[in-house]
């Protein structure tokens, strides 16, 4: 599986697509050339608007560009807009249900020279949290190019969460994706990894580690972490009896919370988080040593599946 940016990939579909669609209007927090904005702005200067270092602002002049009929795409650094405009983000956007698109790049540990002010690990949880919002994480370049058409055509808020490090590529170019819709990746009975982001190819690669040793895994890619497929997580949950979630985020309220919310309440499961604990990350040479160095391993994803295994009941 080759790598691919994210980040790149997401900037060339918007491009593209404002070709298609004269209302898309982009807006960036001047920060075009780290979230590949500047490749819509090149195209269309006269829909682009760099508003500076404002996040604040940038969401509201976002807000009165949607009530004014437009289809605005908001960029930046992920855990700039999820702290500094989450008030913006939660009246304007989510409140009055305008329709404006959030575009978070440098999500996760992808920045991960700036360090824990720049690392967007809760960002998933207190999005999930807003009546109205979505949320979407793609996993791989050729999945982010195939939800922007979906996302701009959506009537309502969408958090769209971007990681600024390539990913390993697990969908084909053209990939039909559809919100409120799971992925099966790969088909198992031992046990189900639901994963989001750069952490389905992580755990596809688990998957083949766990099959050399007689352990069948089915992945399957969460990308719509809300609306969360309920009916195929219950399948995987009946389908196996055991669950582990994977995600580049902490394990406080993103893909895990969401999982375990669901099946506790209708399918109790033995599951286990793959995740950041309750800890602020730090900084590192690269973005994959520093997820290895906090939980997000290959390994990591292998040792959970047998943890929660041997939590599972024997069939009768």
């Amino acid at each position: 599986m080759s790598e691919l940016s994210i980040r790149e990939a997401y900037g060339k579909a918007l491009a593209a697509y404002g070709e298609v669609n004269s209302k898309v209007v982009v807006l960036d927090a001047d920060t075009s050339a780290s979230t590949y904005s500047n490749l819509f702005g090149a195209r269309f200067p006269e829909r682009f608007i760099n508003t500076g270092i404002a996040e604040p602002c940038m969401v509201d002049t976002a807000v009165g560009l949607a009530l004014s009929g437009m289809i605005p795409f908001v960029n930046g650094f992920a855990a700039l807009i999820s702290l500094r405009a989450m008030e913006q983000v939660r009246t304007c956007v989510c409140y009055a249900r305008t329709n404006v698109k959030i575009a978070s790049s440098y999500a996760g540990l992808s920045d991960f020279k700036d360090g824990p002010t720049h690392h967007a690990i809760k960002d998933l949880a207190m999005m999930r949290v807003l009546p109205e919002m979505t949320v979407i994480v793609p996993a791989d370049a050729n999945e982010t190019a195939s939800w922007v058409p979906v996302i701009a055509e959506y009537d309502g808020p969408v958090y769209f969460r971007l990681s600024r490090a390539a990913s390993l590529a697990v969908n084909p170019l053209g990939i039909s994706v559809k919100i409120g819709k799971g992925q099966v990746l790969r088909q198992g009975g031992d046990v189900a990894i639901l994963a989001i982001g750069t952490m389905v190819g992580r755990s596809m690669l688990a998957a083949e580690l766990l099959a050399a040793e007689n352990i069948q895994a089915q992945v399957i890619n969460m990308s719509s972490l809300k609306p969360l497929d309920n009916e195929l997580v219950l399948q995987a949950a009946e389908k196996t009896g055991a669950i582990v979630t994977a995600e580049e985020h902490t394990i406080l309220g993103g893909l895990g919370g969401a999982v375990a919310e669901l099946l506790s309440e209708y399918c109790p499961t033995p599951m286990v988080r793959v995740g950041l604990s309750d800890v602020f990350a730090r900084t590192s040479t690269d973005p994959e040593s520093l997820m290895d160095a906090f939980g997000l391993g290959v390994g990591d994803i292998v040792s959970a599946v047998k943890r929660v295994l041997s939590k599972r009941k024997p069939a009768a």
